[in-house]
């Protein structure tokens, strides 16, 4: 493995461990045993590294998020596709850990990252749209656009929030915590032969928090 992506997988571990405010260059370099001029000569500081995982980020998200816009998802895909989607902001927690922090720090990232919370909306109103005909929820247009704005919160938000808390919680809990949350805010347009996907999640939810 290149010295570049070493030291981009290097910080992204740290970061997500650590908090990306707490990790400097000398850190990083010291982690991989090398240099700091070593890591100068790749990167000429944290914000190109930042800059460099923000793309990453970016474009994994939007392949990920751009899927149900371009293909009609299968209504037993819906839970799994939530993983995904989850799973992958997990990846890079540590951004979403300290959004605000980040967004008033970085402004031109802050633009892009706009555009994909604009795409969060997009994508959770089109499979909401697919489930409703679907007869998975019942619900009207306005109910569809008010969900998927909830949907788009919470997944901007969770991890924000829960380290508001200071909870830090481990994963996969934090994964399987937003899905519920998410599952829950749908809930309540469940049609009543799909009532189980909320009870079947509720529960592996429940056995999860029990085995802590």
């Amino acid at each position: 493995m290149k010295t570049r992506e070493r030291i981009l997988l290097t910080s992204l571990e740290l970061f997500n461990t650590e908090g990306e405010a707490n990790v400097s260059t000398v850190d990083i370099a010291n982690e991989m045993d090398i240099s700091p001029g070593n890591l100068y000569y790749h990167f000429k500081g944290k914000q190109e590294i930042i800059g460099e995982l923000f793309n990453r980020l970016e474009s994994q998200l939007i392949d990920i998020l751009e899927a149900p816009l371009e293909k009609s998802i299968k209504t037993e895909d819906a839970w799994i596709y939530l993983y995904v989607v989850f799973e992958q902001i997990c990846n890079h927690r540590y951004f979403y850990r300290s959004i605000s922090d980040l967004l008033q720090r970085y402004p031109d990232i802050e633009k892009r990252f706009r555009r994909l919370v604009a795409l969060k909306i997009r994508t959770a109103e089109a499979v909401a749209r697919e489930l409703v005909d679907h007869e998975v929820l019942k619900m009207d247009a306005r109910q569809v656009s008010w969900l998927a704005n909830n949907v788009a919160m919470q997944l901007t938000f969770w991890l924000n929030f829960d380290n508001l808390l200071s909870k830090n919680t481990p994963d996969p809990l934090a994964i399987h915590q937003g899905v519920f949350q998410i599952v829950s805010l749908a809930a309540p347009y469940l049609s009543p032969q799909h009532r189980y996907v909320y009870d079947e999640c509720s529960s592996l939810y429940e056995h999860l928090i029990a085995d802590l």
